[in-house]
Formats: C-alpha cells, sequence, structure tokens
C-alpha cells in the first residue's frame, strides 16, 4: 500500500474515531446534565429535537434563558412556548437513515410558534435563535480546535490529521463544531 492511501486512511480513520467519540460524549452529556431548576418545563426527552436545539451548550433549559434574555420576556413563559411546540410537532415516525429535517423550515416554524405566544416580532425572535445558534457553534468549533491542538502538541494526532478533522466537521461530514 502506498504511503499517500496509508496515510490518507489514517486521517480518515482518526476523523471517524473523533467524530465518534464526539457523539458518544455529546450524548452522555445531554443524557446526565440535570435541568437549571425545578421549575423548567422544558423537555428532557432526546427525541424532541424538533426545534433545532437538542443539546444547546449541554443544557437544554439554556435556550429558554438565552431566548428570554435576548427578547426582555420571562424565562418561564419562553420555557413553556418551546414545551409546547415540541409537543405540538414531535415526530410521528422515525426519520429515514440519512435524512434530515429541513431545519430552514423547523427554525421558522419555532420562530412563528414563538411569536405568537410570547407576543413577540416574529423577525426579532428568527434573529436571536440565529444570535443563539450562531454563538453555540463558534463555542463548539473553539472547544474542537483546542482539543484537536492539544491532540496534536501531545503527539496523538499530526498537524494534518487536525487539519482533516477540522475540514471534515466544516463540511458536515462528521459533527462537532460549528458547520
Amino acid at each position: 500500500m502506498s504511503r499517500t492511501k496509508r496515510i490518507t486512511l489514517g486521517i480518515t480513520a482518526g476523523a471517524l474515531a473523533l467524530g465518534a467519540g464526539l457523539g458518544v460524549t455529546g450524548m452522555a452529556s445531554a443524557a446526565t446534565t440535570p435541568s437549571p431548576s425545578a421549575t423548567s418545563s422544558t423537555s428532557t426527552d432526546s427525541t424532541a429535537s424538533t426545534d433545532g436545539f437538542r443539546g444547546h451548550k449541554g443544557d437544554r433549559g439554556q435556550i429558554a434563558a438565552d431566548l428570554a434574555a435576548k427578547l426582555g420576556v420571562d424565562q418561564t413563559k419562553v420555557s413553556d412556548a418551546i414545551q409546547a411546540f415540541r409537543e405540538a410537532n414531535k415526530p410521528t415516525t422515525t426519520p429515514t437513515e440519512g435524512t434530515r429535517p429541513d431545519r430552514t423550515a423547523q427554525d421558522a416554524a419555532l420562530a412563528k410558534s414563538l411569536a405568537k405566544a410570547l407576543g413577540v416580532d416574529e423577525a426579532k425572535v428568527t434573529a436571536a435563535l440565529t444570535e443563539i445558534r450562531t454563538a453555540e457553534q463558534a463555542e463548539r468549533a473553539a472547544a474542537l480546535k483546542t482539543r484537536l491542538d492539544t491532540a496534536v502538541k501531545d503527539g496523538t494526532l499530526t498537524q494534518a490529521e487536525a487539519d482533516a478533522v477540522t475540514k471534515a466537521v466544516e463540511k458536515g461530514v462528521i459533527g462537532g463544531g460549528g458547520h
């Protein structure tokens, strides 16, 4: 086997292993992270991801707090509105392998529902959701970069392998950062 093929296989294996590790870590942290307060009414059902923010900052209740702050409304009202949206839009069937719901349509439906429930302009809700999602993606990308830099420094990965993982995340081939 040529050296180029071995390197490519090594990079691919590293990227897949890192992606799988990030996925397992994300699932583990989402399953063990407690709600922020006893009064929060957000669902902990891992199948209720119709709002596109399943695992937001590792705490599903955080989206309500962030939205409440950005929109200037009570967090409980936001939590209740998100919960109502999730209940009304819960998938009736399991998605086919390899297919994803239309995130743009989900975001638009969420913004419309929240705007109506909270008495806030839909454009303002859309802008707040976009800001929150962008900040979340930037945080994930920075955390991934830190982990990859550490792996390169420790000799676990080469810089080329770390660059390949970063590119795979950016292109949406594997999860773990802002794409």
